[in-house]
């Protein structure tokens, strides 16, 4: 019988992107939507605040996640560059300490040994990026992808809360746009932990609850401040 494992962690890096994009798109918005209603103001200017929500948080989630994975990006190419350079000038010192890192694993010194010759000779970098550094392929920062993928999930996510707020008006805007989120953030956060083979009742309820907790809070301060109060 073959052995075949559905390992998760490849979806890691895309996946936390996506997900953290959607969520902030969903409660972001819906928060907003549901602080400037609760103040009383016309409908017009409730869906204008949450199409300007959407534009500048759509920017604001691709121009922090790019800044920040680059920051990663740029760390993580630093080491490469200095274990390439270490590589190259001693490369005896290079093969001793792999060795050495495959021993503190449990592998006997004369089959560590052979095994980081091995590796080295292959693909000394990678061995080096893999076992010293713990950089891998599947994990690697991607500034761009990150900032498309947090903008896009961002304009999604928050289309349900907007959409909502441009077909329904009055007194049912705010409970219908707090429902449409609350079940948006559950569907998603139930996803996410489906598709990373964690807990999906876990992973529904957190969610859920900030975004109840955001929507509370935003809606208090519209009620305080309000002009209609």
């Amino acid at each position: 019988m073959s052995h075949v494992e559905d390992h998760k962690i490849h979806r890691v890096g895309w996946m936390r992107a996506a997900v953290l994009g959607a969520n902030d798109g969903i409660v972001s918005t819906a928060s907003l939507i549901v602080g400037v209603a609760a103040a009383g103001v016309a409908h017009g200017d409730i869906l204008l605040a949450g199409i300007a929500g959407v534009v500048a948080g759509a920017m604001s989630m691709a121009a922090g996640e790019y800044v920040s994975v680059s920051s990663q990006a740029d760390t993580e190419n630093a080491d490469m560059e200095m274990e390439k350079n270490s590589i190259l000038d001693d490369y005896a010192a290079e093969l001793e300490e792999l060795a050495k890192i495959y021993e503190a694993r449990g592998v006997e010194p004369l089959l560590a040994e052979k095994v980081a010759g091995q590796l080295m000779s292959h693909d000394a970098l990678a061995a080096h990026a893999r076992d010293e550094l713990g950089i891998f392929e599947h994990i690697k920062a991607r500034p761009i992808q990150a900032a498309l993928s947090s903008a896009a999930t961002f304009s999604a996510g928050a289309a349900l809360p907007l959409i909502a707020t441009w077909l329904v008006a009055g007194k049912q805007l705010i409970p219908t746009v707090a429902a449409i989120a609350l079940l948006g953030l559950a569907l998603l956060g139930g996803l996410a932990a489906k598709t990373g083979g964690a807990s999906v009742v876990k992973g529904a309820s957190r969610v859920t609850f900030w975004g109840v907790l955001a929507m509370l809070m935003t809606a208090a301060v519209g009620y305080v401040f309000g002009v209609g109060a």
